[in-house]
């Protein structure tokens, strides 16, 4: 229930931020602007440190599972993310141009201004940071699996932790302060408003897609194993769905989805390998709701995208993600490295993902393990097939 606490306080910073542009006297903007520059300076540092703490771990677990049902799992929920990122774009490029106003252009003196300019220089660019986590993780899966050594398997696994309690004890908390800021600069450049009016039709158009996506999952499990009908199978799994809307956690929720999978007609078996391993690497509703938004911001203050320019970004989304970090946002977190890298984003465009996504991360988490339940129909069926 953690991010229903986060929502509240980020729309409140929102307010706040807003009212602080438009009414109080420029030295408050600037200090509120001031602390949020230097948290999003902080951000940018600590994202090759959440690529490497949650990748290179996520890696060296995925390899204590079979080597064949973990190709085919791995891989249906890979398509399933990347199509699902596709689908979302082309949604978002078609709908949204239509609903946001032109690119919103700043003149160069206004917002507000910063008294002090800290940079923090990151440890690492992130396709370095992505590399080192897939080299890292691969030796680290040899040296466990193969030579039966653990001791750097649990170091990784001790870095992680270190990593998810910043983010849960630093990043999160202070949130709102970064939105706030952000948003008091808009409002001092007058262009919030055109911004704030973009919320609500996002909101309905990537819950709407997220369901449609479930319902065209649903269909190709029951194309393959027909005894699986459609809105019965979907049916069986609303209460995993509700339980993720409120713990906005795959992992919390996963006695639930399991439950709600092995009612589907599956072997108990599939079910228990492939949820576990979904709740890890299927972030399909994430995918739309991080596509959505990408494309939305990048309309309002670069212009409409190319696909052969977003496909890319969208492509490396799912890798990303891999075990991205169990706490609100971490979706949005584990991608906020290929926005600025990959889409040119700076710390407005970055402030905007989170403050979008954040109010949809609920309803994404609740899309990625419902669609959990159509990957394991259709693993069974794979495994059916191959026993015949």
């Amino acid at each position: 229930m953690k991010n229903f606490g986060l929502i509240p306080r980020l729309v409140v910073a929102i307010i706040l931020g807003t009212l602080t542009g438009f009414f109080l006297p420029d030295w408050v903007g600037n200090t509120l602007f001031t602390l949020s520059s230097i948290f999003g300076e902080l951000l940018d540092y600590v994202v090759p440190l959440i690529i490497l703490a949650f990748i290179i771990p996520g890696i060296a677990e995925l390899a204590e599972r079979p080597g064949k049902m973990l190709g085919a799992a791995a891989g249906l929920a890979y398509i399933s993310t990347v199509v699902a990122g596709i689908i979302a774009f082309f949604v978002a490029v078609l709908i949204i141009p239509s609903l946001a106003p032109d690119i919103i252009q700043v003149e160069e003196d206004a917002g507000l201004s910063t008294f002090i300019d800290l940079e923090i220089p990151v440890a690492m660019e992130i396709m370095t940071a992505l590399v080192t986590a897939f080299i890292f993780g691969i030796g680290v899966n040899y040296i466990k699996n193969v030579k039966g050594n653990k001791t750097i398997y649990n170091l990784v696994l001790e870095f992680r932790e270190i990593v998810r309690l910043f983010i849960e004890k630093v990043i999160i908390p202070f949130l709102p302060l970064f939105i706030a800021g952000i948003f008091a600069d808009m409002a001092a450049e007058g262009t919030v408003f055109e911004t704030l009016g973009l919320f609500a039709p996002l909101f309905l158009l990537v819950i709407g897609l997220q369901i449609v996506f479930l319902i065209l999952q649903f269909t190709v499990a029951n194309r393959l194993m027909p005894e699986n009908r459609i809105f019965q199978s979907l049916k069986k799994m609303i209460p995993a769905y509700t339980t993720a809307i409120g713990t906005v956690s795959s992992a919390a929720t996963m006695p639930i989805t399991l439950k709600s999978a092995k009612s589907l007609k599956v072997p108990e078996k599939v079910a228990d390998f492939v949820v576990p391993l979904g709740a890890t690497i299927h972030l399909s509703g994430s995918t739309i709701a991080i596509t959505i938004s990408a494309v939305t911001v990048h309309v309002l203050h670069i212009g409409t995208p190319e696909f052969f320019s977003f496909l890319p970004f969208i492509l490396m989304l799912g890798v990303v993600m891999i075990g991205a970090p169990g706490v609100p946002g971490g979706a949005v977190m584990a991608a906020m490295g290929l926005l600025s890298s990959m889409l040119g984003f700076g710390e407005t465009e970055q402030a905007l993902m989170i403050a979008i996504y954040m109010g949809q991360d609920p309803f994404g988490t609740a899309c990625n393990i419902t669609g959990d339940g159509a990957n394991t129909i259709i693993i069974s069926s794979l495994t059916k097939n191959k026993d015949n």
